[in-house]
């Protein structure tokens, strides 16, 4: 197999592996013209190794992110409020923000730059299935990390969210030890 060491071009996760950062942070250098890109012919996003290299010499000072950004996406306010609640309160460096449908979910995904979204599957409108298939069919989204989770557990909802591209799909009520298990692992 060939080392991946001396490839001229670096995917967007490749670039953030070498920066010592999220791929999201890395998007959004290139987007406000920090960092530059090219896409290919599919619209993805490229970094040139050399100018990854360069803009890590310039950029020494910049401190890696230690802070995680958690969209929770439900309808349900009592569910929602009580995750910005909690999360609000623990000991770790959270910063949440919450959409209560698919379509403000949209917006908040190129304003805010979520790392984590927690994401209901049954909402009016467009329903979570939808969204998940959206955010990572966009190569601006992609990395996005995606935890469903839903009200109405069964096998078919499971596999067509992890279809989608969730990497998983959690019952309520939350066991939130569990679930804060699943968003520290963007901490280590």
């Amino acid at each position: 197999m060939a080392s991946n060491d001396n490839k001229p071009y670096l995917t967007p996760s490749e670039a953030a592996k070498l920066l010592m950062v999220s791929p999201i942070t890395v998007r959004a250098w290139a987007h406000k013209g920090l960092l530059p890109s090219e896409a290919t012919p599919g619209g993805h996003r490229r970094f040139l190794r050399e100018n990854v290299e360069q803009f890590s010499k310039q950029c020494k000072s910049i401190p890696p992110r230690n802070d995680l950004r958690v969209l929770i996406v439900d309808d349900d306010k009592q569910v929602a409020g009580f995750l910005v609640e909690w999360l609000s309160g623990l000991d770790e460096p959270f910063i949440v923000s919450t959409a209560t449908d698919g379509f403000e979910t949209g917006r908040k995904v190129h304003t805010f730059e979520p790392d984590i979204i927690l994401l209901d599957l049954m909402m009016p409108d467009l329903d979570g299935f939808a969204v998940c298939r959206q955010i990572k069919a966009d190569p601006d989204t992609s990395d996005i990390r995606v935890i469903a989770m839903t009200g109405h557990p069964n096998p078919e909802n499971e596999q067509r969210i992890l279809e989608a591209g969730a990497e998983i799909c959690i019952s309520k009520p939350l066991d939130t030890k569990f679930l804060l298990g699943l968003l520290k692992a963007n901490l280590l």
